[in-house]
C-alpha cells in the first residue's frame, strides 16, 4: 500500500511520462540462461533459499548466477516495510526460521564461493530485528569456508546499537546498508526509513573497524545536484564503496522512472565519489549493489 508522499510522487510523474520515451540500448539485458544459472537456481530451491537476484529481479542475474555467485537473502521473503521501489513482497512474515542460517552456509560450500553477500527484507517485528540470524549465518560460513570473505548487506535495525552489537560479535569483512536515494525523496522512497538514521549506521560500524558500503538508484526523480550532496554525506559518513544504478520501475504499481540517466552521466558520478576518497565506485546503469562485490572484498 502506497502512502500519501508515495501517491503524490506518483501522480506527479504520470504528468511526465510521455516525454521518458522508450527504454533506451544501454538497459537492455539478455535473458539469464546456461547450465551454471540451472545450477545454482536448482540449489536454492532444494535448500529452500531466497535471493534477492530474483526477488528484486535484478538485471545482472544472469552474469553473476553464470559465474556461480549469488546474494542470498535470509529471514524469509515477506519484508515489513513498504518503500516504493522494491519488488519484496509487503506483509506479516513467517516465523523465524532457525535452520535457515545452516542451509546458506551449506549452500556457500557446496557452489566453493570465494565471495558471498548476505542480505534481508526488514524484520521490524522482531526485537532484534533479525540481527542475531545475520550472525549465526557469519558464523557458519567462516567455521565451513574460513577463506571466503562476507559481506552482508543489512537493513537499519530501526537504528538499535544493541543489533549492531550483535552484529558485531561475528562481523563480516564488509559492511553494507543502502541509502537508496537522495534526502528529499526519503518519504516517497523510504517511508519507513530514515536519512540521518542510515548515516549514522554507516558512521557507527566504521568506527568499529569495518570496510563500509552503500548504494543508491537515480533515475527516480533527484536532480544530480542532489545526488553529489549524497555522496559527500556518505564519504563523511564513512563510507568507503558506492554503487549506483539506474532505477527500473519493478511493476506499475511502484514509483515510476522519472528519466533515464544517461551512462555520461554515470561517469560523472564515479569521478566525483573518487574525487571525494571512496575506495570503488561501481556506476553504470544497470549496476547493483552487489555487482562486482567480490572485487570489493579485496581491495
Amino acid at each position: 500500500m502506497i502512502n500519501q508522499h508515495q501517491k503524490a510522487f506518483k501522480e506527479e510523474a504520470e504528468k511526465n511520462k510521455e516525454s521518458l520515451g522508450k527504454r533506451p540500448d544501454w538497459l537492455k539485458v539478455r535473458l539469464p540462461m546456461g547450465e551454471n544459472f540451472a545450477d545454482v537456481k536448482t540449489l536454492m530451491r532444494r535448500q529452500q533459499l531466497h535471493t534477492v537476484c530474483e526477488e528484486a529481479r535484478c538485471p545482472n542475474m544472469g552474469e553473476c548466477w553464470n559465474a556461480r555467485t549469488a546474494t542470498f537473502m535470509i529471514l524469509g521473503d515477506t519484508c515489513t516495510r513498504s518503500c516504493g521501489f522494491c519488488n519484496i513482497k509487503t506483509g506479516i512474515p513467517n516465523l523465524l526460521d532457525l535452520q535457515e542460517p545452516r542451509r546458506v552456509a551449506d549452500s556457500v560450500k557446496e557452489l566453493n564461493l570465494r565471495h558471498v553477500v548476505i542480505t534481508s527484507v526488514n524484520r521490524d517485528e522482531l526485537k532484534d530485528g533479525g540481527s542475531s540470524i545475520f550472525g549465526e549465518t557469519c558464523r557458519l560460513i567462516r567455521q565451513e569456508m574460513p577463506n571466503t570473505t562476507i559481506e552482508i548487506l543489512i537493513p537499519d535495525f530501526k537504528g538499535e546499537t544493541e543489533a549492531f552489537e550483535i552484529i558485531m560479535q561475528n562481523p563480516p569483512d564488509i559492511l553494507n546498508h543502502n541509502m537508496e536515494t537522495v534526502k528529499n525523496l526519503y518519504h516517497a522512497v523510504r517511508p519507513q526509513a530514515k536519512y540521518e538514521r542510515s548515516l549514522e549506521l554507516i558512521t557507527w560500524f566504521k568506527q568499529k573497524g569495518l570496510r563500509t558500503k552503500s548504494g543508491i538508484m537515480v533515475g527516480i526523480g533527484e536532480k544530480n545536484e542532489e545526488v553529489l550532496n549524497l555522496l559527500k554525506d556518505l564519504r563523511n559518513a564513512g563510507c568507503d564503496i558506492l554503487t549506483i544504478g539506474q532505477y527500473l520501475q519493478p511493476t506499475k504499481e511502484h514509483l515510476p522512472i522519472d528519466r533515464f540517466v544517461t551512462p555520461e552521466e554515470f561517469n560523472m558520478f564515479k569521478e566525483e565519489g573518487l574525487k571525494l576518497g571512496f575506495l570503488a565506485v561501481e556506476s553504470s546503469p544497470l549496476v547493483r549493489s552487489s555487482y562486482h562485490a567480490d572485487k570489493h572484498a579485496r581491495l
